[in-house]
Parts: structure tokens; sequence; C-alpha cells
């Protein structure tokens, strides 16, 4: 039987020695995240060529290879798009470590721990469009031990499970040509959305530096990235953030540069310079700014299926509470000829202190069950506290 192994790390990489020990198994796609990833560099040893991923987040129909007949995900965040389903005979198949419908979502076994589950278990399902909502192909369950992490119990209990229930599957797939199905339950699904610790800002902006803020929009070429980077550190500038794309056949991007002041000036202008070869320039400046002691900064992240409304009800719920957007990303990941696509938000906050970001992540979970979204909120120290 031909195998396709979608997935990274260390549980990717067993899964694929195992399995390619196993009787009438063969690997014709290995598809990961990275060139070093555990689960290439084990299929590179093998000698199993591998199709590292240019989205990170979603597998394009060319990396399954024809006449495939299962994919299998194992420790994936990648979306396998429908037309690398359609590659395959049996379609495809992946591992959560959850009782589904229970704890649907990126942080399963957090979630175990978090909401004190006396029971774990894990699940094999047909991937199919929703999270981690298709059919169970197989399940197994152990205890959780008392005192346990997250961590301890995915070492000790779920990922060997994992690797056996898949065994399994792929077992009876290939004696039997089919993979069992069994429909879940949606009266019994939870959600496990993905869950961002504070983060702590290990070094505050210091008052003495200038910032420029540059965009920056032309014909798209080679070199242009190089070009901001060579100039900002012969002015001693510090690259401090950025958002660049390409859009229409044309390089967009922003960056933020903390300069010295006595250089700001003459950066500005080695900036403006661009301008000869065909890019626009603009610069606007400030001398440090902070973020006033009145409000918390706050990462927003949010990823779900696209619909109408999604930025419109997140906003209106941010401006009710006085919280103003400090910045804000949008991507749409499309996913194959069945229209379905993947949203996502990225977003800085500026939160007034009165608000807890506990409180605010309850509210904003009425809008995450509302759209079927997965919203994190994670709280950064304010600089000028």
């Amino acid at each position: 039987m031909k195998c396709a192994l979608v997935g990274s790390r260390f549980f990717a990489a067993s899964v694929f020695e195992a399995l390619r020990k196993e009787e009438g198994i063969e690997f014709t796609s290995i598809v990961a995240p990275a060139v070093d990833d555990r689960l290439a560099l084990a299929a590179q040893a093998a000698g199993v060529a591998v199709h590292v991923l240019e989205n990170p987040r979603f597998v394009p129909g060319n990396a399954i290879a024809e006449g495939t007949d299962l994919i299998i995900a194992a420790h994936t965040h990648a979306r396998v798009s429908d037309e690398a389903l359609a590659r395959s005979r049996l379609g495809g198949v992946g591992y959560h470590p959850s009782l589904l419908p229970r704890h649907r979502g990126i942080a399963a076994v957090e979630w175990t721990i978090l909401e004190g589950d006396p029971i774990a278990g894990g699940s094999i399902y047909h991937l199919a469009d929703g999270w981690d909502a298709g059919a169970i192909a197989a399940q197994d369950w152990c205890f959780v031990a008392k005192g346990e992490t997250a961590r301890e119990l995915w070492e000790r209990a779920l990922a060997p499970m994992g690797l056996a229930l898949l065994r399994k599957v792929v077992h009876h797939a290939r004696m039997q040509g089919s993979v069992p199905a069994y429909p879940q339950d949606p009266g019994f699904a939870t959600k496990a959305p993905m869950i961002r610790k504070s983060v702590v800002l290990t070094e505050e902006v210091s008052s003495t530096t200038t910032s420029l803020v540059v965009s920056i929009v032309g014909a798209d070429r080679h070199g242009i990235v190089s070009s901001l980077a060579e100039r900002a550190e012969r002015f001693g500038a510090n690259w401090a953030a950025s958002r660049m794309t390409k859009l229409a056949n044309e390089f967009a991007g922003t960056v933020h540069f903390e300069v010295p002041p006595e250089n700001a000036d003459a950066l500005a202008a080695a900036l403006r310079g661009l301008e000869s070869s065909g890019l626009q320039v603009v610069i606007a400046r400030s001398d440090g700014a902070r973020v006033p002691t009145s409000l918390r900064v706050v990462e927003l992240e949010l990823v779900g299926e696209d619909r109408v409304g999604i930025v419109s009800k997140l906003t209106k719920i941010l401006a009710e509470r006085a919280i103003s957007i400090e910045s804000i990303h949008t991507e749409i990941i499309r996913s194959g000829v069945s229209g379905k696509q993947t949203f996502k938000i990225e977003a800085h906050l500026l939160v007034p202190a009165a608000l807890s970001v506990d409180a605010l992540r309850q509210e904003l979970g009425t809008l995450a069950r509302e759209m079927m979204v997965d919203i994190a909120l994670g709280e950064r120290q304010n600089p000028a506290q």
C-alpha cells in the first residue's frame, strides 16, 4: 500500500520509522514544514524524497504523489487541501490526542489538563472540512495521573497511543482496502484553542532612540529588503518590526527602525534615496513614544473558517470596550477546489488597565463560539511601567 506522510518533529519521525518496517507499506510522499525538521531528516536518511511546504499551514495537491492509497497526518498543523486528498484512493487520516469530539483544536492535551479530565485518549479521524470534525476510524483511552503535566501525559501515554492506533488503522486499510468511519456526535464537541502564554519583553525601548516608520511601495524585484537592511546597519539602526508582502506584482512593506537621534535624519535621507529606483517611500518619525501606563499591551490571534462579518464583529466588541488596535494583519489561506478558506487575524491591542485579560477572553469567547473560530490572547509587559 502506498502512503503519504504529512507531519513534523519526533512523533512524525517515529510514525515514519515504524510504518516503513511494516510489510506491504511504501511511502511515496513525505511532507514536512522545513528541510531540517526531524521527519525530513529521517526520510532523507532513508533515501525517501521530501516535499518541503512553501506555506507551513497548507498542503497543496502537488505534495502528494499520484497513485497514493492513504494520506497519514502526524503532528501537523497544516491543512491538507482538497486537491491533495483527491490524489489518495482512501483519503486521509490523522491522529488527534483527545477523545474526539472532546477538545477539538490545537491544544488538546493542554486543555485535558486544564479541565481536570480524569481520562484522556486519542483518536484517528478522517481528514475533512472542519476542525478535527471528520469521522472516527479508531480510538483508545488512558487515565490521567494526579499532578501530571501536558508534556508528561503526551510522552507517557498519548504519543505511544497515537503510534499504535495509526499502525492499527493502516494495517486495516492494507488488509481490507478501506478505513473505518464512525461519525462524531457534535453535541459533545468542545474547543481546545491555542493557549498563548504571557510574553514579557526582556529589553525595553530606550527613550534615547528615535523611531522611523517607513512605508515602501513599488514594483517587486530582488534586493529591496537587502537595501533597507544595509542602510539600517550603516546608521546603527535596529530593525524593530516589519510587515512585507507582494500584492499584484507590487512590493508593499512597512518597517519600524529604532535609530540614535543623531543618525535619524541621515537614515531618513538614505531611505528616501531609494525613490530614484522607482520605489515610493513615506517616513513617519517619533521620539521616544511610549504606551501610557493606563493601558496594557495584548496580542490577539484569531483563526477560523472564513466568513462574512468576522472583522466587523471583532472590531465592534473592541471599540465598545475602548480598546485600540495598534496594528492588525489579516490573511486568507485557500484550501482547495471546495472553496473553503481559513481566515487569520493577528493584532496588537491597547487595552484599558481596568479591563482584565481574563474578562476580555471570556467576552471574546462568545464571539468564538458564535463564529466557530479560535481566539487566543497573550499579555505583554508595558515598557512604560
